[in-house]
């Protein structure tokens, strides 16, 4: 399996950065009509079920409703990221944040396509499940979402062997991560063909590298070999998949023993 060698570059200026993007987020913009997003039941966040700390009001009391909220949502599963937790709360808290950062980016770009505001809403359910103590009850390998599509086979494979041989545990953040930004990639290269289809992609490719290094080192050399060779099924069933025609149209995702 072949990894690109490209150094993402994560620290303090970048973080802040995101945070800071997350108070702009508005998910009003991101609906087209108002029979669209009946059609579709999608809830407005709720800022008292987030903000319920004084200390939180106080921080973010200059902000309107959706931005006080989204920003709360975002401290919240701050918590959820601790070493203290398992590693499947930890990898759905990164999941949730990685769907905030989808969100943010569709906002900022003023996009019209609903996929921002869905991005929002998951990250919001997986934070509920994570309150409520049901995260178990979330499949880790999910279908792709209708607004994206299987690009990359390779990486997928990567990512559902990698799950599937218990590597949340050696990297719930970096597993999170490439997953939405290969859901991301896709609906980039479907909605405009740009270059920043690519940047995800490789941006994927390097969560996954590092996923699978940690796992490595984490593990004797018949547990990695397994892997590998579960990489190879997986990709086997996911190269003919490939949507070559950039085209979103979703992605069902069976499990091995359904091939």
């Amino acid at each position: 399996m072949l990894y690109s060698a490209i150094k993402v570059a994560i620290d303090k200026k970048s973080r802040y950065t995101i945070l800071s993007a997350v108070l702009l987020l508005s998910t009003a913009s991101c609906v087209s009509t108002t029979t669209t997003q009946n059609s579709l039941n999608l809830a407005t966040v709720n800022t008292s079920d987030y903000c319920q700390s004084q200390d939180l009001e106080a921080t973010y009391k200059n902000q309107n409703t959706q931005q006080r909220a989204m920003s709360c949502i975002l401290a919240e599963l701050q918590h959820y990221q601790q070493k203290d937790k398992t590693a499947q709360q930890q990898y759905f808290a990164y999941k949730a944040q990685a769907w905030l950062n989808y969100a943010i980016h569709k906002d900022s770009m003023n996009s019209r396509s609903l996929t921002g505001l869905q991005a929002a809403q998951s990250a919001e359910a997986i934070l509920q499940a994570l309150k409520n103590g049901s995260e178990s009850d979330i499949m880790l390998i999910e279908d792709i979402p209708a607004s994206s599509a299987l690009m990359r086979p390779d990486l997928w494979a990567t990512l559902s062997a990698l799950k599937d041989s218990g590597g949340i545990v050696s990297a719930p953040r970096e597993i999170a991560f490439s997953e939405v930004a290969l859901i991301w990639a896709a609906n980039d290269q479907c909605e405009k063909n740009s270059r920043q289809a690519g940047t995800h992609f490789r941006m994927a490719d390097r969560w996954l590298e590092q996923a699978r290094e940690s796992f490595v080192n984490a593990h004797d050399s018949t547990t990695n070999v397994a892997l590998e060779e579960l990489i190879v099924q997986y990709y086997e069933q996911y190269a003919p998949l490939d949507s070559t025609d950039d085209r979103c149209t979703g992605q069902v995702l069976p499990p091995l023993d359904q091939i």
